[in-house]
């Protein structure tokens, strides 16, 4: 079931109903998908070396909400994250905003995940450096989630943190003892405090039932590289993958998803206009970076991530650049060679 055709067929209803709450960025990554893989969104003109057939093929749109696109971008993040994994137990933090704050999350989208993401590397930032916890640097890869498992609006950021950081006075590493990093309750606490301050500093309105307690969840990972690769599902290719719409008849749509307390696969069914904006009001705004590193995990503190691969003993391999698939003739199946290209100009609106 293909993404495009739903919102060519429910486009119209969708503007109808959802006219008034829809962005310029919403009406961009629905005429991206429909155009993706077509004319429209241009065309290379490749051929055979061998037996010289060679024909047009229609590009990817390559934006970053659209299911079909983005596969080697995505890739290529977690290759580059497996040049950083170190030998130490690795933790996942995820840190929720309460439902009572989505509504101002969503009309002031740029500047609540922006202090999202300073909030949450803050705070985690100060209890590693607290002598009571670690008293060192600890390096972080933050990625910012829209959607719970049902797509609804549901704002939280995953944070994946080696067990261990760097003394820099000592030039030394200090490890985490133990399946444990920090107090969740604590962290809560603490991020509860900084993000409303925040906002207070922003000139934004805090709603008045915003509740006391906040959840931060904490667990231990392993190696990190499950995490690293359950993250990337979504950085580049949209909240929903095609295979998991399973129907769209009588004006409704059907998408499966797999429930996370008990593991069970559910089924969802909505009008197909709801469909629609339940999907784009994951579209995030222009520029916004849904994933970043902190610490000595950034990219301007390669050195300091040296020093540590060092007193650490890791095996620095050189990560060769992966190469994109290439196109295959189909006559005799061997690699296609560019000898063209044409681009269409379409309208985002």
């Amino acid at each position: 079931m293909e993404l495009s055709s739903i919102i060519n067929q429910y486009y119209d209803t969708f503007m109808l109903k959802y006219a008034g709450t829809v962005l310029p960025g919403h009406l961009k990554a629905m005429n991206a998908i429909c155009s993706c893989r077509t004319p429209d969104s241009g065309e290379l003109y490749v051929q055979c070396p061998h037996c010289y057939h060679a024909e047009w093929r229609p590009l990817s749109c390559g934006h970053r909400s659209c299911p079909k696109c983005q596969n080697h971008e995505a890739s290529q993040w977690i290759d580059r994250q497996q040049g950083k994994l170190l030998p130490v137990p690795y933790f996942l933090a995820t840190f929720t905003l309460p439902y009572e704050l989505r509504s101002l999350t969503w009309y002031y989208q740029k500047i609540v995940f922006s202090i999202f993401f300073l909030c949450v590397a803050g705070t985690l930032k100060d209890f590693g450096l607290n002598p009571k916890n670690l008293g060192a640097e600890i390096g972080m890869t933050m990625v910012l989630h829209t959607h719970n498992r049902r797509l609804d609006f549901h704002p939280h950021i995953h944070v994946v943190v080696p067990g261990g950081g760097v003394d820099k006075r000592r030039r030394q590493w200090k490890k985490i003892k133990g399946k444990y990093l920090f107090n969740e309750f604590a962290m809560a606490k603490v991020f509860r405090a900084r993000f409303l301050a925040a906002l207070n500093e922003a000139g934004l309105s805090i709603p008045k039932n915003v509740p006391p307690k906040w959840v931060v969840d904490c667990k231990y990972v392993g190696k990190g590289i499950t995490a690293l690769k359950y993250l990337s599902k979504y950085l580049y290719r949209g909240v929903i993958s095609e295979k998991n719409i399973i129907s769209n008849q009588n004006g409704q749509v059907t998408f499966k998803y797999i429930e996370s307390k008990t593991g069970n696969t559910r089924y969802r069914t909505l009008k197909g206009e709801d469909f629609l904006n339940l999907i784009l009001q994951h579209v995030l705004p222009k520029g916004f970076r849904r994933v970043r590193d902190y610490g000595f995990l950034h990219g301007n503190a390669k050195k300091m991530l040296f020093l540590v691969q060092l007193i650490l003993h890791v095996v620095i391999k050189v990560i060769e650049q992966r190469t994109r698939p290439v196109f295959k003739c189909p006559c005799c199946k061997s690699s296609m060679v560019i000898v063209g290209f044409r681009y269409n100009v379409w309208k985002s609106g």
